[in-house]
């Protein structure tokens, strides 16, 4: 788990430039979704032992509490054969109290180690999910100042075209719109052609 956070570390702190400039990491964020992918399964293996744990916790308080409701019950149960002059069943509850109150120390011992353990995982658990979530932040960065190196890549590479060619693409589009501009404006022209010269004989006429 270490290792593999260090990695991770590693691989956002690194410059993106060198990230994109490295034979060996031809695509960063594929590498980073990776190393993402395998925290997250990490977290979600961490997050079944929590629950394990707790599950844990549950049944050493459950054996607990009926031990010690076992004991006290044998060791009134004791008190009375005692008063009662009954030694042999005096006897045997001590023996039963004696071997339920062991159990439920040692439940209680139990428990108490379970829950400071479980406490220990719930915050590892917790910081495990904030580094993800930091990690997919950090991606969204990392893709964000990406996407504007091959933006810029793309549009130096267009632009370099435009100069080079005189009949570029930009140059081709250039001569559409304008040819496109000259059809329209003399259908244009030819459609209005009549209203204009109804409009000028009714002018005359006044």
């Amino acid at each position: 788990m270490t290792t593999l956070f260090t990695r991770i570390k590693d691989t956002l702190s690194a410059d993106l430039h060198n990230l994109l400039d490295n034979k060996e990491q031809n695509d960063p964020i594929k590498a980073l979704n990776n190393y993402l992918r395998q925290s997250e399964l990490e977290t979600v293996k961490v997050k079944k032992l929590v629950e394990r744990q707790y599950r844990l916790k549950e049944e050493f308080s459950k054996e607990y509490l009926k031990a010690q409701d076992i004991a006290e019950k044998r060791l009134r149960q004791a008190n009375i054969a005692e008063k009662a002059k009954e030694e042999q069943m005096q006897a045997y509850a001590m023996r039963e109290y004696e071997d339920y109150q062991q159990r439920a120390d040692r439940m209680k011992a139990s428990r108490e180690e379970a829950i400071t353990q479980l406490a220990l995982l719930e915050e590892k658990y917790e910081k495990m999910k904030y580094k993800i979530k930091d990690m997919r932040l950090k991606r969204m960065e990392l893709m964000g100042r990406e996407n504007i190196i091959r933006a810029n890549e793309q549009m130096n590479r267009v632009i370099e075209e435009a100069s080079d060619k005189p009949y570029s693409r930009f140059h081709e589009l250039e001569k559409f719109i304008e040819n496109l501009e000259t059809k329209v404006n003399n259908s244009y022209y030819r459609t209005t052609f009549d209203q204009k010269i109804a409009q000028l004989e009714r002018e005359m006429e006044k």
